[in-house]
């Protein structure tokens, strides 16, 4: 039997960035518009590979650097590696993507090329990043259920119309103030802050401002499901 005399071809790594804001009522995702082949003029997902000795996480942290300012990503956490073998049409190519969160109403400064899109109306994305930003948003949905993660998109203070509005952008469908507040009172996730805020030019009473208990990610009803109003 013939023995291999060299080693066999190792895959490169990369590491993505699905990073998501509410922006206008709306989940957006950060892209940026590639320069160069593969897919020259097509968005893709910020990321790139992994230098000599760099772990996932630093790797990440340093190509996320270079489009957005990384200290207003609240919550970074690995969503999962892709490994199909075309996935890439010029070499072997494994791509771990990292699930990031930036609160509402933070404007953080990116580079020309890079622009944020609502994820329900994304553009033609390279290599297969539009199925890894709708992996990414399934992630998020199942954690608004059971954690307390909607502190990475809420500001640090907010009435409860300005948090559900953020629940629905996330969710994708409307969501009932009142409810919320009584889930989210119950699991010990947020609490009142003593303060109130004025409405808009429209008037009204002053809604009570609230804030996350914590702004660390914690489980809160491992057993929970935030499901749809059913028709």
């Amino acid at each position: 039997m013939a023995e291999f005399t060299t080693q066999p071809p190792l895959p490169a790594h990369v590491a993505l960035a699905v990073v998501f804001q509410v922006r206008a009522g709306v989940l957006d995702v950060l892209l940026w518009e590639r320069a160069r082949d593969p897919f020259r003029g097509m968005w893709s997902l910020p990321g790139g590979t992994l230098a000599p000795e760099e772990t996932l996480e630093t790797s990440i942290l340093r190509h996320l650097a270079t489009k957005v300012d990384v200290r207003e990503v609240a919550h970074l956490e690995q969503l999962g590696t892709w490994s199909e073998p075309p996935r890439h049409p010029e070499r072997w190519e494994l791509a771990t993507a990292y699930l990031g969160l930036v609160p509402l109403g933070l404007d953080p400064s990116v580079p020309p090329d890079t622009r944020w899109h609502p994820v329900e109306d994304l553009p033609a994305t390279a290599f297969d990043h539009g199925s890894i930003v709708l992996a990414g948003r399934e992630r998020l949905r199942g954690k608004l259920s059971y954690s307390n993660i909607g502190f990475a998109l809420a500001p640090d203070g907010f009435t409860l119309a300005e948090l559900r509005d953020v629940y629905e952008a996330a969710l994708g469908y409307e969501v009932s103030a009142t409810n919320l507040k009584r889930v989210l009172l119950r699991r010990g996730a947020i609490e009142p802050v003593g303060k109130t805020k004025a409405h808009g030019p429209a008037g009204g009473r002053p809604a009570e401002v609230y804030r996350f208990c914590s702004r660390r990610f914690e489980v809160t009803d491992p057993f929970a499901v935030l499901r749809p109003p059913t028709p």
